[in-house]
């Protein structure tokens, strides 16, 4: 009797083992619908039928695919609702030479011909200094008549809009000596922009000429083209935390500057502009609590503006 139970649960465990290898083996509705190309310089996840949408994203300064993934998941509820994912390793700009935003723009523009994607609603935003470059080409495509791939919309991510501030700031933070993250950081970009265009005390044109946005000046210059173009803007303005972990002050934060400029452009009479500042919102994807993060975005009600719904 014991030998024939045994039996039983041998042949079980073999028919259930066999069982989930076939089940294993059997593609899933998402791949049927879906297909994902990597290549060296994108991630493209794109729906094998209809496409609804196209969204490029742009990571912060390090990041590449990846991480986006990692940080910012939409791609599920994307698939859900056809819309075609784009993710750049395109990226440590702060701002954009000529010369990069036609290679960007026209690289931009051959993977959507290549991969047959529609161009009549593309959607690209960005964390962090992503968000810099998705306003930047975003304007240039759309003042450039040779390409015909120009965004419906685009949004930024707690994006460091202002180069003039930035320098300001790193001043204030090396001089401060609290944080050695904000220290190191600050040293880094006083060098960079410092070489770059000099100290806006002496040299603003150069900054305003690249930057976003120049607060100090009022200056959109670099934005002219999206008049027309849906913008959100998303930040998490917790002057509290900034406070604690890097004793600065608000008109240090992204989120200063942020809502200047959607002040800015109402003001200017830009047509679609959402200033969305989000509350408690903000961890990495380890856990880590962070204002400066992808996930301030709620996903959903982004697909639903994608989708005009």
């Amino acid at each position: 009797m014991k030998k024939a139970s045994i039996l039983l649960l041998f042949f079980i465990v073999v028919v259930s083992c066999k069982q989930n290898k076939h089940e294993k083996a059997q593609p899933t509705a998402e791949k049927i619908k879906f297909t994902e190309i990597i290549k060296e310089d994108y991630e493209l996840h794109k729906p094998s039928e209809e496409i609804k949408g196209v969204l490029i994203l742009f990571g912060g300064y390090p990041e590449n695919a990846d991480v986006i993934k990692r940080e910012f998941q939409i791609l599920d509820i994307a698939r859900e609702n056809s819309i075609a994912e784009l993710l750049s390793n395109f990226n440590q700009k702060l701002w954009l030479e000529k010369s990069e935003k036609y290679q960007l723009a026209k690289k931009l523009q051959d993977i959507i011909i290549e991969n047959k994607l529609p161009t009549e609603n593309i959607f690209v935003g960005g964390f962090s200094s992503g968000g810099v470059v998705s306003l930047l080409i975003s304007d240039f495509i759309i003042g450039m008549k040779q390409f015909y791939i120009d965004p419906k919309g685009v949004f930024i991510v707690d994006s460091p809009i202002d180069l003039t501030a930035l320098y300001k700031s790193s001043e204030k933070n090396i001089e401060r000596n609290f944080s050695e993250p904000s220290i190191q950081e600050s040293i880094w970009l006083l060098e960079i922009l410092g070489n770059n265009f000099g100290n806006p005390k002496d040299n603003i044109a150069k900054y305003e000429n690249s930057a976003v946005f120049t607060c100090s000046t009022n200056n959109i210059s670099n934005l002219k083209k999206l008049k027309r173009t849906k913008i959100r803007l998303y930040t998490e303005p917790d002057t509290l935390w900034w406070k604690e972990n890097r004793m600065a002050d608000y008109e240090q934060m992204n989120a200063f500057y942020i809502k200047k400029l959607s002040e800015s452009l109402i003001e200017k009479g830009y047509e679609s502009v959402e200033y969305i500042p989000t509350i408690d919102k903000g961890y990495r994807a380890n856990g880590e609590r962070h204002p400066h993060s992808w996930s301030i975005v709620d996903k959903k009600d982004l697909v639903n503006w994608i989708l005009n719904k």
